[in-house]
């Protein structure tokens, strides 16, 4: 009987894995998307029009559910606190990938499960000893190898990268107190609502005219619509198939295919800076994995 259900367990993070695997492949394809459309349109138009695309989409699933648009949970503090957060990470991030090396922006953004883990010591109390303190450093210690602070190879573009990263982390954080009565579904919605404003408040402040999109711009614009959708789909598929501490690794393979779409794509050029930073980010953040599973493990066996 055990041997039945581990041997389920195992097939049910087998396929959890696959659906992380597809996800961030398609993440990695959707910002490939932005930065082609981004070349002869206007950012904020493109966050515009890719913030109603996946609001369409959205919605279209809620009607098949028969689920509302508004319930009064969204406009609860951890809700709007999320939408901020999630303004200041889609502008600031797409700021990067448009003037930044796709692979750099793409490492980068990886230190968010890092930042995470410190914003739920510090914000929800959550017990994290020194192990995964000093992996938590070496991580950041990553970033700042890469963006290379006080030499020549600095460029403050890449300080884009890292306020998007520390936007994402924080609707990642603002997430886990969102109220349990706003779905998935839901959440896509007002997720991609956000991105919609956050290309208003650009071209706002950019005073961008409008640029009616060409064939290549219209069909990046689809492409990265559909793809972001899906990617956020195969997020969720992910993780309620499998167990959280068996899928969360293969987050991280999402800046393999952000370093290889740079580099066949854009003819970026993978250096040793980027290379040393990555496999400090990707150490830390499995090793903070693997100490959080093992401390479960053993709260577990102490019960």
């Amino acid at each position: 009987m055990e041997s039945t259900i581990y041997t389920e367990i195992n097939r049910q993070n087998l396929i959890g894995s696959l659906w992380m695997v597809a996800a961030m492949g398609a993440f990695a394809i959707e910002d490939a998307f932005v930065k082609v459309a981004t070349k002869t349109l206007p950012i904020g138009e493109v966050l515009i029009l890719f913030g109603l695309g996946g609001m369409l989409i959205y919605m279209g699933m809620l009607y098949v559910k028969r689920e509302p648009l508004f319930i009064p949970d969204v406009l609860s503090r951890s809700m709007l606190i999320r939408v901020g957060f999630e303004i200041t990470g889609r502008i600031f991030y797409v700021l990067a990938i448009v003037l930044i090396p796709l692979s750099t922006a793409t490492v980068i953004l990886q230190a968010t499960p890092l930042v995470v883990v410190a914003g739920a010591a510090m914000i929800f109390g959550e017990k994290v000893g020194w192990h995964r303190w000093l992996a938590i450093v070496m991580g950041l210690l990553g970033v700042i190898i890469i963006v290379q602070p006080g030499t020549d190879g600095f460029s403050e573009l890449s300080l884009l990268a890292i306020i998007g990263m520390i936007g994402f982390a924080g609707r990642d954080l603002a997430s886990r107190a969102a109220p349990v009565t706003i779905g998935t579904s839901l959440l896509g919605f007002y997720g991609f609502l956000s991105v919609a404003v956050s290309g208003l408040l650009y071209s706002v402040w950019a005073d961008a005219p409008f640029v009616v999109p060409q064939s290549e711009a219209s069909l990046a614009l689809v492409g990265c619509i559909v793809v972001g959708a899906l990617a956020y789909s195969c997020l969720m598929k992910a993780m309620k198939t499998g167990e959280v501490s068996a899928v969360t690794p293969f987050r991280y393979v999402r800046l393999l295919f952000g370093i290889a779409m740079g580099i066949l794509l854009f003819g970026e050029v993978l250096t040793p800076a980027i290379l040393l930073g990555s496999i400090l980010i990707v150490m830390s953040g499995l090793f903070i994995i693997w100490r959080g599973k093992r401390r479960t493990l053993a709260i577990h066996e102490s019960n």
